[in-house]
């Protein structure tokens, strides 16, 4: 192994002669140590602004996002590590000494770190920079971006215990492999977010705004933030919930993304229509709700089935609302009698996706549905109440005057 020429003794003996090697060693690491501070500040207040406004008037505007002065600063503090570690051989002429030993290995660890910290930095900016050119989706993509900070974490920290003791890695990644069901245990959350990010992020399942509701875990609103370990739900009441990634692989869970997406929400609702109020209509019948506009008048022809007429009508009604999706399935059917009637479901898909309208439209044609009901000769089902019963209760005869 060669080494640079030992131009700190050379000048350490000029200054100190014949010394003892202590105060040789002492003013080399001080010369050393004035050497590194020097070329810090010049990186940082000469090297740092000339580069920055070179890239400010590039014609590019990556070498912005990725040369930005985090990413300077990082440099600059991986520089005098550099220059130390250069110049630390030429110092001890016996290189086993224990001070070269520790001074050696402990300035690799820090450049080590400082390289961790230059990637790390660099990662961030090309995950941004990709997110604001929407090459990619940004919390969909954030859990790929903390497995690999993780991966070279756990790389820096396996190089830095192998310099520490002065073994390889490789040995260091041997006996990690001994224990590996001990690391699996402490963190099998860490391992289970980690793959299921990668594979809600490769599907594209969530994002964060999306409107999820996972009934296991109590989750019903927009999802705040997307990590590796968590998934921040804002539940419509203002509380948040926070669903591990692996339970949403794992368990089922509804999206509604893609309804906000195209611009449509469904409706689909009973009303319970009371079967002994189904007849036939006759003809005054048939004519007042031509009068009123409710059927057609070729519908008025012959005996007709008040239910019928009253489905055609729905029918009609909802094709007319501006608030409804015509180009989009929609029905007004009939379900199996139960015993509570005759269900009459509507199935038809609205364009407001966002609650509170929706509700409001909802609320709006429904309230049409139940006016109308009587109109036809029909009755909504309705189990009995208190007044009901009071009601078909004989009246106690009042008692005589005197």
């Amino acid at each position: 192994m060669t080494h640079s020429p030992s131009y700190i003794s050379s000048l350490t003996e000029s200054i100190l002669g014949n010394a003892a090697p202590g105060l040789h060693i002492t003013l080399a690491l001080a010369i050393i140590a004035i050497i590194a501070i020097l070329a810090y500040l010049v990186w940082s207040r000469v090297c740092v602004p000339a580069i920055s406004m070179i890239v400010r008037h590039s014609s590019t505007s990556w070498d912005d996002a990725v040369l930005n002065n985090r990413v300077l600063r990082a440099l600059g503090q991986l520089l005098p590590a550099l220059i130390i570690n250069h110049w630390l051989p030429s110092v001890f002429v016996a290189h086993n000494d224990t001070l070269y030993i520790w001074l050696n290995r402990l300035t690799q660890v820090y450049i080590v770190w400082a390289v961790w910290f230059l990637v790390q930095r660099l990662l961030r900016n090309l995950y941004a920079k990709l997110v604001e050119e929407n090459h990619i989706n940004e919390h969909s993509s954030k859990g790929l971006l903390q497995m690999l900070i993780i991966l070279f974490s756990c790389a820096a920290a396996i190089i830095s215990i192998s310099i520490c003791i002065g073994r390889s890695p490789s040995a260091i990644i041997t006996a990690l492999g001994a224990s590996t069901a001990i690391l699996m245990l402490v963190f099998k959350d860490t391992i289970l977010g980690l793959v299921a990010g990668v594979q809600l992020s490769a599907n594209k399942m969530l994002k964060k705004g999306d409107w999820i509701i996972v009934d296991h875990a109590g989750a019903n609103g927009e999802i705040e933030d997307v990590s590796l370990t968590t998934v921040k739900v804002r539940n419509w009441d203002e509380s948040i919930t926070t669903v591990p990634p692996y339970v949403l692989i794992s368990e089922s869970f509804q999206n509604y993304a893609n309804m906000r997406q195209i611009g449509a929400r469904r409706i689909m609702r009973s009303v319970q229509i009371d079967v002994t109020s189904v007849k036939f209509l006759d003809n005054d019948t048939c004519r007042a709700l031509v009068d009123d506009g409710l059927i057609t008048p070729d519908e008025a022809n012959g005996k007709n089935v008040n239910l019928t007429l009253f489905r055609h009508h729905l029918e009609r009604m909802l094709t007319a609302n501006p608030n409804v999706r015509t180009d989009m399935r929609m029905m007004v059917r009939q379900l199996q009698p139960t015993a509570n009637g005759i269900p009459l479901e509507l199935f038809f898909f609205v364009k407001q996706t966002e609650w509170a309208p929706f509700e409001a439209v909802q609320a709006d044609i429904f309230d049409t549905v139940y006016a109308l009901v009587n109109r036809f000769g029909l009755r909504i089902y309705q189990l009995p109440s208190g007044y009901d019963l009071t009601a078909a209760l004989p009246q106690a005869p009042s008692a005589p005057k005197k």
